[in-house]
């Protein structure tokens, strides 16, 4: 019985330690939860402790994690995560990225959600060479929103 208790709290610590790093890398993965709040109101994301904005959004109404990045021109998903969510490839293009020219595969997105703020036919691209399970959240999302960065949090709002 003393195995018992003792593997199920050792369990229990592991669950508390995993949850601990998740919140780590992504502080904003509640924003999906809070969508339908208030339309109007600025979303607000924290830094992580990289000092990069990593936030839980939506794309086509399933969820992603999205790394917000303002030098990618397009929303960026890896491969794996597009065919998770069903998106569909378009021409081949040639872009340029932090580690030389590459081929990736165009995509029209109908939805894309971050908070209260959601775009509808969002330009984007499928990129057989990520790795992993986030997307670039680029500038055909973030060129429609006003952006402010006070300390460690940065606001997004749609103007208007």
């Amino acid at each position: 019985m003393r195995h018992l208790t003792w593997l199920i709290a050792l369990l229990l610590l592991t669950m508390l330690f995993n949850n601990w790093l998740d919140k780590q890398h992504n502080p904003n993965s509640l924003l999906v939860s809070a969508a339908g709040l208030d339309a109007g109101s600025p979303v607000v994301l924290q830094r992580n402790r990289q000092g990069h904005y990593v936030a839980s959004g939506l794309i086509n109404d399933n969820p992603v994690v999205f790394l917000l990045d303002t030098g990618a021109t397009v929303i960026s998903v890896p491969e794996n995560v597009a065919n998770e969510l069903g998106l569909v490839k378009g021409k081949a293009v040639r872009v340029n990225t932090a580690n030389g020219a590459i081929s990736v595969y165009s995509t029209q997105i109908n939805s894309v959600q971050l908070g209260n703020i959601k775009l509808r036919n969002v330009e984007g691209h499928i990129n057989p060479y990520m790795t992993g399970g986030t997307a670039l959240l680029g500038m055909s999302f973030l060129k429609h929103l006003e952006l402010k960065q006070s300390g460690n949090t940065l606001q997004l709002k749609a103007p208007g």
